[in-house]
Formats: structure tokens, C-alpha cells, sequence
């Protein structure tokens, strides 16, 4: 039987991602089986669990996922010896109206699952309140368990000292207590604006990591506090559709946000992957019946996407014949042009008339349900899809057909309505499931 924790916190910014990845890795050191997961749609950190623990992460989502769904995503950690599930923002951030199974929130799959929260509490600048925030975590929700805590970048024994007795007199378990650190930090270009398997030095910082916190913390301890689980059998697989029995994937270093349970749905389904490289120049696969475009970073590559005349004509040749999709930076190649940082306009593939530009960024962030107009590979016009946006780019055009009604969790129409013409599509979220 596997232990279930989940590692939260009461913000974002307080050190989640490195403890789940440091006690993963000290686990796996001893020998345990660790499996992680991520609370919430992030393409990032299931990358980095997966180097610390040497198996495939995933994301579980309660505003975009049902109960079955999660269930059949955890149920991968029936043969480990220990199951963190890594949250999201606070323990208890979601959005305001709830979606299929909850509002979003790390707190929706600790009560879902019946884990015990770990909580990352940075005390800096206070003392004793600490500790209120902690018990007023632990208080909040009824069915939610609070474990104990860990205290990151404390100042001083002292320090620590005050904050411990807080706790302690709260009956809050302490778990330990991490001294300013600077050399295991992993910074935000670590892990929002470079992937894991760019990071040729991320063994050594996890590694580095885990010799540190199993220095302060009680493993233990951690271990014993996890609650005993068996995964519930889901009456339901994987809600996802392929958008095609054999699907050209762009996968490189622009083209690399793609949830990592999509594509094991699309395999369970029959349905075969060939990956090509847009920065190697690089075309899709003349064989495949659909090309698939995930979102990235090609703000970051637009000069030699622009160039790369190889793969642009390649891709229109496709499209001809076949059907083409993009998500938020793949239907960003998609369209007409693109505009860096730096105000230089690189021309794109023209398949659609979206023009965008990140010489004045602004961020565009959420969750999306959007009603198709029009089919995109694997869906038919008329269904539900749920996704996530998360971009900082700006539309200059989008005149094509919309190809979907959008609205975000609250149920406003927003104005990313994707695009369509011809046999190519694009949306700017990233799609998690649709409604069943």
C-alpha cells in the first residue's frame, strides 16, 4: 500500500517545488519508490519531479478534471512507496465558481484523495504568526488534514526557536526547519522560463537539495505522517479524444508544453507520436494523418523559426491535404508574425492571419471553457473543451474565423477565441480534457 502527501503552502513563492523534488529524491536515496504529481495545470514542475524520481509526473485537476479522471491518473502510484502531489498557489486557491470536481485548488485533491498536507510556511519578517497562519490553514477546511510543517529560509536559531514554540503550543507538528540557503534555490528561471531537460545542472541542484533538507528534516517523521492509501478503481479512463491515428508532434526546445497525460491518452487510444523539430528545421512526418503544435517558448526561437524556410514550407505543404492545429505559442506560429521582446517582427508560417507581439507583454492567465464553432483534430464543432491560458503575448490581429465561444471560470466571454481557416486551427489555452 502507498502513503499519500500532499506538499502545500499558503502562497506560491515559498519553496513547494523544492522540497517535493528534494524529498522525492531523498526518498528514492533510500530506496523508496516515490511518485509525484502536480495539483493544477502546470507544463513545468511534472518535468522536474521526473528527474528527481526517475517516473513520469502528471497534472490532477479538479476544476478541469472529474473524480474518475483523477482517480485513474493517480492510480499510477499503486506500486510506489510513497505518493507527494505537489500544489499549486495556497492550499486553498482556486477560482471563485466551481468546475467539474472543485474549484482548482491543491486543498480539492488533498480532501479528494484523503492525503495530509505537508505545508511550506517561509516565516520571514514574523514569528508567532507563523503559527496563526498555520492553524488557521489547518482550521479552514473540515476535510482537509494538516500533517505538519516545514519551515524554510528561517534567519536564525533564534529565530527558529520562536517560530517552533508557536507551533508546538498550536499542536502543529514541525517537521524542521531550512536555514537560508542561496546554492539549492531554484530560481523562477529554473522553473517558469526554462524546462527541466535544459537544465544540464538539475541533477546536481535536486541532489544538493535533498542532502540539505535530510540534514533538517525528519524523514521519517514526513514518512510516518502519510496516510495509507490504495487507489479506487475508476469506472472511467482518460477523457481525451487523439486528434488523429498518427500525429506529427512538434517537440523541441519552442514546442514543449504538452500535458504529459494527453499524451499517454492519445497512445492508450492506439494512436501513434512522431516528433519533429521546427528549430532543427525539421518537417512533419509526410506519413501522419494530423499535426499537432504545442505551446513553448517561440518568442524565445523566432528569429530562427522565421528562418527555418525548410519546416515553414513543409508545414503549409501538410496543411494542404491534412489538418494542422496550434496551442497558444503553436498557434502563435501558426499566424502571420510574431514580434519579440525587442520589437523585431519575424515573419511565421501564414497558415492563419493571427499576428502577435511581445514588445508590450501582458499577461493572460486562466482557466478556459470553450464551446467549438468549428471541429479542431479530435473534437467535433459543438463540444466542450476545458484548458488553461497562460501567456504574456498581445493580439496585433486575429481576423480569421473564430473557432470557438470562450469564456473563463467565472463565465465571462473573453476575447481568445481561437482561429480557423482551412485545415488549420489554434487557441491560445492549452486543452486538459473536454466535458464529458
Amino acid at each position: 500500500m502507498a502513503a499519500g502527501l500532499v506538499i502545500s503552502a499558503p502562497a506560491s513563492g515559498v519553496g513547494k517545488t523544492t522540497l517535493t523534488l528534494a524529498l522525492a529524491r531523498a526518498w528514492r536515496n533510500r530506496g523508496l519508490r516515490v511518485q509525484c504529481f502536480k495539483s493544477g495545470p502546470d507544463y513545468i514542475d511534472p518535468a522536474f519531479h521526473a528527474a528527481a524520481t526517475g517516473r513520469a509526473s502528471v497534472n490532477v485537476d479538479s476544476w478541469a478534471m472529474d473524480r474518475s479522471t483523477i482517480a485513474h491518473l493517480v492510480s499510477r502510484g499503486a506500486d510506489a512507496d510513497i505518493v507527494l502531489a505537489e500544489g499549486s498557489m495556497g492550499l486553498f486557491d482556486g477560482v471563485a465558481a466551481r468546475g467539474v470536481s472543485g474549484t482548482g485548488a491543491s486543498a480539492d485533491i488533498a480532501e479528494m484523495l484523503g492525503w495530509p498536507v505537508v505545508l511550506v510556511i517561509d516565516p520571514s519578517g514574523q514569528a508567532q504568526t507563523a503559527a496563526a497562519i498555520a492553524a488557521g490553514l489547518r482550521d479552514y477546511r473540515a476535510g482537509v488534514q494538516l500533517a505538519g510543517v516545514v519551515l524554510n529560509r528561517i534567519a536564525s536559531p533564534r529565530h527558529e526557536d520562536l517560530v517552533r514554540r508557536a507551533l508546538n503550543d498550536s499542536g502543529i507538528a514541525v517537521f524542521g526547519a531550512l536555514p537560508r540557503h542561496a546554492e539549492i534555490s531554484l530560481p523562477k528561471r529554473h522553473l517558469g522560463l526554462v524546462q527541466a531537460e535544459e537544465q544540464a545542472e538539475i541533477g546536481k541542484l535536486i541532489d544538493e537539495a535533498a542532502r540539505f533538507v535530510a540534514e533538517h528534516v525528519d524523514l521519517d517523521a514526513v514518512l510516518r505522517a502519510a496516510a495509507g492509501w490504495s487507489p479506487q478503481p475508476a469506472a472511467n479512463g482518460l477523457n481525451v479524444t487523439p486528434p488523429g491515428q498518427r500525429i506529427a508532434l512538434a517537440r523541441d526546445a519552442a514546442f514543449s508544453f504538452v500535458y504529459p497525460h494527453m499524451l499517454e491518452a492519445w497512445r492508450a487510444a492506439g494512436a501513434e507520436i512522431s516528433t519533429f523539430s521546427p528549430l532543427a528545421d525539421e518537417v512533419p512526418d509526410t506519413a501522419a494523418d494530423v499535426c499537432w503544435l504545442p505551446g513553448g517558448y517561440p518568442e524565445l526561437h523566432a528569429g530562427k523559426l522565421a528562418a527555418n524556410a525548410r519546416f515553414r514550407n513543409g508545414l503549409r505543404t501538410f496543411a494542404e491535404t491534412r489538418p494542422v492545429h496550434g496551442e497558444c505559442g503553436g498557434y502563435m506560429v501558426l499566424g502571420t508574425a510574431l514580434t519579440d521582446a525587442e520589437g523585431v517582427r519575424h515573419e511565421m508560417t501564414g497558415l492563419l492571419g493571427l499576428e502577435t507581439s511581445f514588445a508590450k507583454r501582458r499577461m493572460h492567465l486562466g482557466y478556459r471553457l470553450a464551446a467549438l464553432a468549428a471541429p479542431i483534430p479530435g473534437h467535433q464543432a459543438g463540444a466542450r473543451l476545458r484548458g488553461h491560458e497562460f501567456h504574456y503575448s498581445t493580439i496585433l490581429a486575429q481576423p480569421d474565423t473564430p473557432l470557438a465561444v470562450v469564456h473563463d471560470a467565472t463565465g465571462a466571454v473573453i476575447a481568445e477565441t481561437g482561429s480557423q481557416r482551412g485545415r488549420a486551427t489554434g487557441t491560445f489555452f492549452h486543452l486538459i480534457a473536454e466535458d464529458r
